[in-house]
């Protein structure tokens, strides 16, 4: 095994974030805003590893080449590199401390998620490059990972829902309308084979929406802990913990998600019940009720530090995920831009701004998190009028903006209301409690769903050998 670039670099001066579903969209954006801003805030001998997942070889090769050819192009006319660097400042110096890999992950399929874990925590990835400007890797040992971004999923539409389009619009206003939308099409029903994938025919089946977007990146989670999970034994320049950011979106009310339906495979918004169950455990994963669950799924060593969970959301930003042909997509895209333009602060718009919530969680100092009670709060991509990205604290139905009751007054002060659902309702101490009771009771179903696939997954692959 040869070795990697990384390894005659001190640990505190590298950084490794895996990006599922990073060949298109908001995963891409990510690639290309981590290396951004990596570059210009961290030291000139620092080293990056971005390992985005795509779901074939072909998509790795295609990504790994698209982001080398960001990473050229920022290194060569970045001002800000150039004023750190001073007057002999060389691109190439740039470009090589930056590593781009990737794996083959099918969140809809059990061994491939079981794969692509066993290929991070045992075995070895390579980047070949016959351009000088990057390192060329062979079979290269991760040792650990700092963050993993949950990006990958999937909508489950088929398109718009005209006679809804109209009627969000003239009753709820353009602004609501487009950032809180229930004119997405979409069918009920959609199943997938967790084992044999989503062409699969055998039984039994599990809502495919549900598994792309929660369930596969739960069990690739779980198999991949040692490498987000810090030993015991102290050094004299710790590692912050790991981090396992859930990428959610700004909607998911307290109806969405159906207990009865927990898989969402018989209502036809499957996307947003799956993204409030994504809010739900990620924001009550330290909480007392919910720590039982957590603590068995982690199942890491004593007195090791175990990753901390967050979760975050792109805002409103247009991508191929929603299915418009060319005309309709050129004319949402200009609906998204006036509507920004009308005072939403929900309209990143673009995949590389809708990246910037993922990326400054992954960048944030572990101290700063840590003092604002970050695992309490789901952080938003926003941006003003001109389209100048920040993070937002973004309220939750049932949850507020940081689990707490909270005084109008210190809301307007914090500007918090801003941005704010029509009609969302203000939390109360009765509300959190049930979202508490919620939360852990979420937990304790994909427990018991790992639990079961996993065995599942054990007798097939018995069965094949």
């Amino acid at each position: 095994m040869a070795p990697a670039p990384w390894d005659a670099v001190s640990a505190e001066n590298t950084l490794f974030v895996l990006v599922t579903g990073g060949n298109s969209g908001i995963g891409f954006g990510i690639g290309e805003r981590l290396i951004d801003e990596y570059l210009t805030t961290r030291s000139l001998s620092s080293h990056l590893v971005v390992i985005p997942t795509t779901r074939s070889v072909k998509k790795s090769q295609e990504t790994i080449d698209s982001l080398r050819k960001h990473t050229r192009e920022f290194a060569a006319t970045s001002q800000a590199l150039r004023a750190r660097a001073g007057p002999n400042y060389d691109p190439k110096q740039t470009t090589r401390r930056v590593h781009i890999l990737s794996v083959q992950l099918d969140l809809c399929s059990m061994p491939s998620v079981r794969q692509a874990a066993s290929q991070l925590v045992s075995g070895t990835l390579s980047s070949p490059s016959d351009d000088d400007d990057f390192v060329s890797i062979a079979d290269a040992k991760i040792p650990r990972l700092d963050s993993v971004i949950f990006n990958a999923g999937t909508g489950g539409w088929y398109g718009l829902d005209w006679p809804k389009v109209f009627h969000n619009i003239f009753t709820k206003g353009l602004v609501s309308a487009t950032t809180w939308p229930t004119f997405k099409g979409a069918h009920s029903g959609h199943l997938v084979d967790p084992i044999n994938g989503p062409k699969g025919q055998g039984t039994p089946h599990m809502g495919e929406v549900f598994c792309a977007n929660v369930f596969g990146h739960y069990v690739f989670a779980q198999r991949i802990v040692p490498l987000l999970t810090r030993p015991a034994a102290a050094t004299s320049t710790p590692l912050p913990p790991g981090r396992i950011i859930w990428q959610s979106s700004v909607e998911g009310e307290w109806d969405s998600l159906s207990l009865d339906d927990f898989e969402a495979v018989k209502t036809t918004t499957a996307y947003e019940s799956t993204k409030r169950v994504t809010d739900l455990m990620a924001l009550t994963s330290t909480l007392p009720a919910s720590r039982p669950y957590v603590n068995a799924y982690l199942n890491t060593p004593p007195q090791s530090t175990p990753p901390k969970i967050y979760v975050v959301h792109p805002g409103i930003v247009q991508t191929t995920l929603f299915p418009l042909n060319a005309f309709m997509f050129f004319w949402y895209n200009v609906v998204l831009y006036v509507t920004r333009w009308l005072g939403s602060p929900w309209h990143p718009i673009t995949a590389y701004n809708g990246a910037c919530a993922p990326v400054w969680l992954a960048l944030q100092e572990q101290g700063w998190l840590d003092g604002a009670r970050a695992e309490r709060v789901k952080w938003g991509s926003s941006t003003d009028v001109w389209g100048e990205c920040r993070v937002k604290k973004t309220e939750v139905d049932g949850w507020g903006w940081e689990g707490r009751v909270e005084e109008m007054r210190a809301l307007k002060q914090e500007h918090k209301l801003k941005g704010r659902r029509p009609g969302a309702v203000d939390v109360t101490e009765e509300k959190l409690v049930e979202f508490k009771e919620l939360g852990a009771e979420c937990w304790r179903r994909m427990e018991e769903l790992r639990e079961r696939w996993e065995e599942r997954v054990d007798a097939a692959e018995g069965g094949r050998a």
